[in-house]
């Protein structure tokens, strides 16, 4: 997960003990009718229902995911043995969990960003653009890879950066003729290249106070290992771009939108930029989101781009005499019987179709430390520790995979990171590897591989994103939704970067000990 908690003096590190303590434990709290393995088992059970539901069934539906891991957690507790007052408790604790909390609120803030500017015409400025510098359908998804990439490393959030492009770019690519699944791959690669290297970023904090390294040389050291892939992966995207074709949009509509699509939307540019400078500047994610979310509503209003209503707006009952003595406000609508009342506009939209997904994310990080309670990762890494890595090089290859393994299970890659990284410590120490090292195997893994399985918060913030396109606009039908399962295969920059480190261990590429270099002292913001 990539948001910040910089200026929040503290907040961080005071997580981190929490966490990191309660990672790996000798003595399990709650014990299970099968051994410490069958801890696992909610967290197990989920993901055979995300594979038959979204793999086997083809329904993206986030909704219809919460209750497979309501049901997983319930088939959980019936393995416990003795009482499971201890069990419910673990539910709750892990549902506080902050690392949960961040990405939630970068999910808010981001997604009424996005619909903000979405409101203005955004769209409509890049498919101009699009055309007026001639980057057509094949060249679009190597176009949104970079510079996904580029506000993701910015701004330091992953997930935002997917709901923003997932909102703007996406729809924009289908236009364009661009392959659907190929744009989307392209938005969540750029999201691992900007996870991975941002300074801001919370998998890059995480693995550099875990590992006992400083931020900035943490940072440095790992450029090497994220360029190469993604060189590696701008040039397949442009070569598959020009092997896979796009989707028919009905009727007219395409070139109807493409016809009258107009720069002035572009004018939000300067509105992503207040964000990226803010970031940069050291501000918080959230106050940096607000000042952007603050401009674009300004420039909506001041050059016409949308009205106030289209932003937010109460539609009330006609029944109610207060709604129709404000009935001349612009941000107030009184509707017939016939109507459905509510809130309405680019903010509550943006904000609302997170909901499904935020409890979601609850739920699963609550079933992740059930298995950490329950002695489930302690029994992995101490049989890998006792039985695999007995080499260097075989110890480097069991922190990949494990580190893959745990972010395969969890679906928030800053939990996951948390809860691996005493594993990851313990083996580097034991064969003397530098903390730039082990922060770096623990980093890349765990910004790629949240980003390319269906159940991954990378992938289901996207989709949650996506399923708000047919509402905005009318030409985008339900059958251009994308299946996260067949968006897999193309998350070419998170493969890359597996792959990367996977050879890295083999070849003792970018192998350093201790010896070789002292970490500075850590950061701890």
């Amino acid at each position: 997960m990539s948001e910040r908690d910089e200026n929040d003096s503290g907040s961080v590190t005071d997580s981190l003990d929490i966490d990191v303590a309660g990672g790996i434990q000798s003595d399990p709290t709650i014990d299970f009718y099968g051994g410490k393995l069958v801890s696992a088992l909610p967290i197990g059970l989920f993901i055979v229902w995300a594979i038959v539901q979204s793999g086997l069934l083809g329904i993206s539906d986030t909704t219809g995911l919460v209750a497979g891991m309501l049901l997983a957690l319930i088939v959980g507790m019936f393995f416990v043995k003795g009482d499971w007052k201890t069990y419910a408790n673990t539910i709750f604790e892990g549902m506080t969990q902050r690392v949960a909390a961040t990405a939630i609120v970068a999910w808010l803030w981001a997604g009424m960003f996005s619909a903000t500017i979405q409101a203005g015409g955004f769209v409509g400025g890049l498919v101009w653009a699009a055309n007026a510098v001639d980057i057509g359908a094949a060249l679009f998804p190597a176009a949104t890879f970079v510079l996904a990439a580029l506000l993701a490393t910015g701004i330091g959030t992953g997930y935002g950066t997917t709901v923003a492009f997932t909102t703007l770019f996406f729809p924009a690519g289908i236009l364009l003729g661009a392959s659907p699944v190929l744009v989307f791959g392209a938005i969540l690669s750029g999201a691992v290249f900007g996870d991975n290297l941002a300074p801001v970023s919370d998998t890059t904090i995480v693995s550099a106070v875990t590992q006992d390294s400083d931020i900035g040389g943490v940072v440095a050291s790992r450029f090497k290992y994220a360029i190469l892939p993604a060189i590696v992966a701008l040039g397949a995207y442009i070569v598959a771009g020009s092997m896979m074709s796009g989707i028919e949009v009905a009727g007219d509509a395409a070139a109807v939108f493409v016809a009258s699509a107009e720069p002035a939307g572009l004018l939000h540019l300067v509105s992503m930029g207040v964000v990226i400078a803010t970031a940069v500047r050291g501000r918080h994610i959230v106050e940096a989101i607000s000042w952007g979310l603050v401009v674009a509503v300004a420039a909506n209003l001041v050059f016409g781009l949308a009205s106030l209503s289209e932003m937010l707006v109460f539609r009330a009952p006609a029944r109610s005499s207060v709604a129709q003595s404000l009935s001349g406000l612009p941000v107030v609508e009184v509707v017939d019987a016939s109507a459905s009342p509510g809130v309405g506009g680019s903010i509550y939209n943006g904000a609302q179709g997170f909901f499904p997904l935020i409890v979601l994310t609850l739920l699963i990080v609550a079933g992740a430390r059930i298995m950490i309670r329950g002695g489930g990762f302690a029994a992995l890494q101490d049989w890998l520790l006792d039985h695999v890595a007995t080499t260097v090089t075989r110890a480097e290859t069991t922190m990949v995979l494990g580190t893959a393994t745990v972010n395969a299970m969890i679906t928030i890659n800053t939990a996951a990171e948390i809860a691996i990284a005493p594993y990851v410590s313990t083996i580097g120490r034991r064969f003397n590897l530098n903390g730039y090292r082990r922060a770096n195997i623990l980093d890349a893994n765990t910004s790629a591989l949240g980003y390319i399985f269906p159940w991954a918060g990378g992938v289901l913030v996207g989709i949650a994103a996506m399923q708000g396109l047919p509402d905005a606009y009318p030409w985008f039908e339900q059958s251009m939704l994308i299946n996260p399962v067949a968006v897999v295969p193309f998350v070419f920059h998170g493969w890359l970067l597996l792959v990367t480190f996977l050879l890295a261990a083999w070849t003792g590429f970018g192998r350093e000990y201790v010896s070789d270099r002292e970490s500075e002292e850590v950061a701890r913001v």
